[in-house]
């Protein structure tokens, strides 16, 4: 059987017809596009529809279907594709010169493109949409919900571990009087977020969280532990237990696996987040074990679907203002955000909020 004849039955098996009507339906424009997908799995499927080689009538339905059901795992890997998954196993790929480089590859893309796509503070993580109707009130409900589960106080000093463009230390120096210090290793962002925090308690440094000294009375991290990386998960909660004051609270907010991984998806480490790993609950709670205490975990994965579709529409409206960007561009972060919608869509990713004081800490948190 050839690989046209060969993908096409493969399609028909999960729904999808190749020039159907349906939403999840897609069209082939170059013949390529089957070897591609045969030899390189879920990189080929991506990287083929970012040289326009094929297009679905719902991008964001087709790929629905192709995680629920497992797609790739119906072809067997390459070599390529083994190899990355060993060197995401057995290396560190998130050590801090490697980090530092990873985070710049994703967030100094472009401010003017997250300017355009994302809410008026900014905020680039999952919003919280129980009782907003827009982009904007629902990431303030979030800013505001993750305040209150830490209960901020005026004069607390917190820590934003990966503050993004600081819209986060400015909602919280402003609404709840604390004084804030943000940290990111993305020049950009952190350049953004000192203009955006003028007049406030905020400082913003440019710093790996390995090199962070200091005490604080609250941590955050807000859709920064997917870069952390497994291997570095207990660096990671050992440098907070040493930053943290002893009843001090931390609240990590991120994206998370159904099942512990060493690895994520080749498109994604090779095109949108290099080093990127999405922790399970396991993992979170292994690497939490001995000094922490797990106070409460929230998870509202499928706000994520709604808040990733929101920023599809906002930047599909304003690609005309930044044509520098190019069509292949915009075709690589249409797939990256329907994509990511879809993941969450079909319950195969997960939006984590996880409550932790140290485990020594005697009075109770929530009464």
């Amino acid at each position: 059987m050839d690989a046209a004849h060969f993908a096409a039955d493969l399609l028909e098996k999960i729904g999808v017809t190749v020039g159907g009507s349906g939403p999840a339906d897609i069209h082939i424009h170059d013949d390529r596009f089957y070897k591609r997908v045969i030899r390189d799995r879920e990189l080929g499927l991506g990287e083929a529809y970012q040289e326009g080689w094929w297009t679905a009538n719902r991008l964001d339905e087709f790929l629905a279907v192709a995680q629920e059901t497992n797609l790739a795992d119906y072809v067997k890997p390459s070599p390529a594709l083994l190899k990355l998954a060993l060197q995401s196993r057995f290396g560190n790929r998130q050590d801090e010169k490697k980090a530092k480089k990873n985070a710049q590859a994703h967030y100094d893309i472009g401010n003017d493109l997250f300017e355009r796509m994302l809410d008026k503070r900014m905020i680039y993580t999952c919003a919280y949409w129980r009782d907003a109707d827009n982009l904007d009130a629902a990431q303030e409900a979030k800013l505001d919900l993750i305040c209150r589960k830490l209960g901020l106080e005026p004069g607390m000093r917190l820590l934003d571990i990966g503050c993004g463009w600081g819209g986060f230390a400015q909602f919280a120096a402003s609404r709840y009087d604390v004084q804030v210090t943000g940290i990111s290793p993305a020049i950009e962002q952190v350049t953004l977020a000192r203009e955006n925090t003028v007049g406030l308690p905020v400082t913003i440094l440019q710093k790996d969280y390995r090199e962070m000294e200091g005490e604080f009375d609250r941590i955050t991290s807000i859709g920064m532990m997917e870069h952390v990386g497994p291997r570095n998960l207990g660096t990671f909660f050992e440098m907070c237990d040493r930053l943290l004051v002893d009843d001090g609270m931390m609240l990590h907010h991120t994206i998370g696996s159904n099942e512990w991984k060493t690895h994520t998806d080749p498109w994604f480490d090779k095109y949108i987040f290099p080093g990127g790993v999405l922790p399970s609950l396991g993992q979170i709670s292994r690497a939490a074990e001995k000094v922490w205490s797990i106070e409460d975990v929230h998870n509202f994965g499928p706000d994520y679907d709604r808040t990733l579709m929101a920023w599809h529409a906002n930047i599909s409206e304003r690609w005309d203002e930044i044509p520098h960007y190019g069509d292949h561009f915009k075709r690589t972060w249409e797939y990256y955000l329907l994509g990511s919608a879809a993941g969450f869509r079909v319950r195969a990713l997960q939006l984590f909020q996880v409550v932790f004081t140290k485990a020594k800490q005697r009075h109770p948190v929530y009464e």
